[in-house]
């Protein structure tokens, strides 16, 4: 039977597809892999970039993105799956905790934050990760897209503790607590605010283990006490 038939027309289609599959994903594999290394280091270095916003270079001297304990899932953080904390030292003395928190009751859905904690109970700074808030209004948590160049929202928790601010006035103004709010967009800020405040005691209550442990795990601890979300009074 001659091969130019209609089956042996398909069988050739067939082998021709199936070499241009096997090339293609040959090609591919070899791309992943000569690019996995690039893409890798690249989101280390946007990691860093972040951590050296809310924590001067100058004041670690180890690598805080390879220096990190495992978490569980922790409700106090609004974490529903597992995390990590990084850790900054210097001349292997502990200088500060990167947590990674989530607010989950901002206007447009959650806003991932990450919060450092100094060794010694304050804020050195938070920075907010991803969030949906509308354009314009709840937009102003993102330091990024603050308009207010001068003076950030975002910044106002800088070097602040519970010595500094007792706990119950971890609120926003509105609410009778210490912190501003923008007007127009309240439960962006009050989202923000309360999860700070959890991932502050959670970091100050759990210190020194946070700073010794590589993979921590503490049932009561990981539950947490996080309140549930407030309703938006107006």
């Amino acid at each position: 039977m001659s091969d130019t038939g209609p089956l042996g027309l398909s069988m050739r289609t067939g082998l021709v597809l199936f070499g241009f599959t096997l090339v293609f994903t040959a090609l591919m594999a070899f791309t992943y892999g000569a690019t996995r290394d690039i893409i890798a280091a690249s989101i280390e270095a946007e990691k860093l970039k972040l951590v050296n916003e809310i924590l001067p270079p100058e004041a670690y001297d180890n690598a805080p993105l390879s220096d990190f304990a495992r978490l569980p899932p922790v409700a106090a953080l609004g974490l529903e799956e597992p995390s990590r904390v990084f850790r900054a030292r210097k001349g292997g003395v502990p200088v500060a905790l990167l947590i990674e928190a989530i607010a989950r009751d901002g206007y447009g859905g959650d806003i991932r934050l990450l919060v450092a904690v100094h060794a010694r109970g304050q804020l050195a700074g938070v920075r907010v990760t991803a969030h949906k808030e509308t354009p314009g209004l709840g937009y102003y948590v993102d330091i990024r897209k603050d308009r207010n160049k001068a003076h950030p929202w975002i910044t106002q928790f800088n070097d602040k503790g519970f010595e500094q601010v007792a706990e119950p006035l971890w609120r926003v103004n509105k609410d009778g607590g210490a912190f501003a709010h923008v007007t127009g967009a309240t439960i962006s800020s009050r989202a923000v605010t309360h999860a700070v405040g959890r991932a502050l005691k959670f970091a100050t209550a759990n210190r020194e283990r946070l700073f010794a442990a590589e993979d921590w795990y503490d049932e009561g601890a990981a539950a947490g006490n996080a309140p549930p979300p407030e309703k938006e009074g107006s």
